[in-house]
């Protein structure tokens, strides 16, 4: 599906006036503070149900309002090229910081779970905190997977939500001064049931990924691609039991006071010549990396029919040209919605050199408006 319809309603220094876009490339520019990124955050609300740049609503809504809103019309996009049946949808979010209450609705209907309302739209960002997914910690990659879990398994986001809350469970035993041993280990077997579950869709869906990131991989033109590998590690050695694996680290988990091993511990990773990537790749081939990744993503869910929406936040100050027009004719290649902010004017023929320029619209941003050109 692609976002082909935007309107926001006290949501950062946005205007509340509705805004069409293209389902093909949309490229947005405007001095610093003009609203670009805001205009990309307000998507992203529909896609992930939160911004992608702070964790707490308050910091987004507009100053001196108590709620936002966020309104899109989806349709399939161009994908419907290729298909004689043309799929829409409406979706909205909003929020009352003040009471703390989150409203959600599909097609003028109500819903509760998150997940019904961000499976209509897949958004993937790709800012300058994305390269974090190969220099951070472990939880970055997990999100990085799970959100494709997310979008390619239907039953991931309630198996998930389970293993969280057994995961609250035992870390509130492991944290009281006398351990009941008996009750640890109902805990331990509920905890291993769900996270072998958990971990078989977590090590299907990578499989999938990782296929597509070598076919990607395979048309770049670099040194370092022959000795670089991936390899999900599912939080604990599989060859023994999870509920075995907990019991014979009991004492180390009740000192740490959480739980150590499990699907909490999930992680991808990339390793060059045995060592991890993020001691021996420079910066610029991280950045390449996690463009490659990010690719493969989109890759794997245009093979199951989803058009992914693309939120590329000022990646000419992260990216130099060759990579730039890298990232671009992959995207375009992938049939998939994309989102471009800039700071100067947008030059498409810097990007697609060859005249095979994708259709797209161009948008001026100045004080929270859009104007098209």
């Amino acid at each position: 599906m692609a976002l082909v319809k935007l309107q926001t309603q006290h949501f950062r220094n946005l205007v509340s006036a509705p805004v069409e876009f293209s389902p093909s490339f949309n490229l947005l520019y405007g001095a610093n503070g003009s609203g670009k990124t805001s205009v990309l955050e307000a998507i992203g609300y529909l896609g992930l149900g939160r911004s992608f740049r702070v964790s707490r609503h308050q910091a987004v809504v507009a100053h001196g309002q108590s709620k936002l809103t966020v309104f899109g019309a989806l349709d399939s996009g161009l994908l419907a090229q290729e298909s004689s049946e043309k799929v829409e949808h409406r979706i909205g979010i909003s929020r009352d910081v003040s009471l703390k209450e989150t409203q959600l609705r599909v097609d003028g209907e109500a819903v509760r779970s998150l997940s019904f309302l961000a499976m209509h739209l897949p958004v993937s960002v790709i800012d300058p905190g994305v390269f974090d997914i190969v220099a951070g910690g472990p939880g970055k990659r997990r999100q990085f997977l799970d959100w494709l879990v997310f979008h390619v398994e239907p039953s991931f986001s309630s198996l998930w939500q389970q293993v969280q809350r057994v995961t609250s469970q035992r870390n509130q035993m492991l944290r009281n001064g006398r351990l009941d041993e008996s009750l640890m280990r109902v805990w331990d077997s509920q905890y291993g049931a769900l996270a072998e579950s958990l971990s078989d869709i977590r090590e299907t869906v990578f499989q999938r990924f990782k296929i597509a990131f070598e076919s990607v991989l395979a048309e770049l033109d670099a040194p370092w691609v022959e000795g670089l590998k991936m390899d999900f590690y599912p939080g604990w050695d599989r060859s023994t039991a999870l509920t075995e694996v907990l019991v014979n680290h009991r004492e180390q988990e009740r000192r740490m006071g959480h739980t150590l091993y499990g699907p909490n511990r999930a992680d991808i990773r990339l390793k060059f010549g045995g060592r991890p990537v993020a001691e021996t790749f420079s910066r610029g081939q991280q950045k390449t990396l996690v463009i490659l990744m990010k690719i493969a993503q989109g890759r794997v869910l245009s093979e199951l029919g989803k058009q992914v929406t693309f939120l590329l936040d000022d990646i000419n100050a992260e990216l130099d040209v060759r990579h730039r027009v890298m990232l671009a004719r992959n995207l375009q290649e992938l049939r998939c919605q994309v989102f471009i902010t800039s700071i100067e004017h947008p030059e498409p023929d810097t990007l697609w050199h060859d005249g095979d320029t994708p259709e797209y619209r161009m948008f001026h941003v100045e004080h929270g408006q859009l104007t098209e050109e």
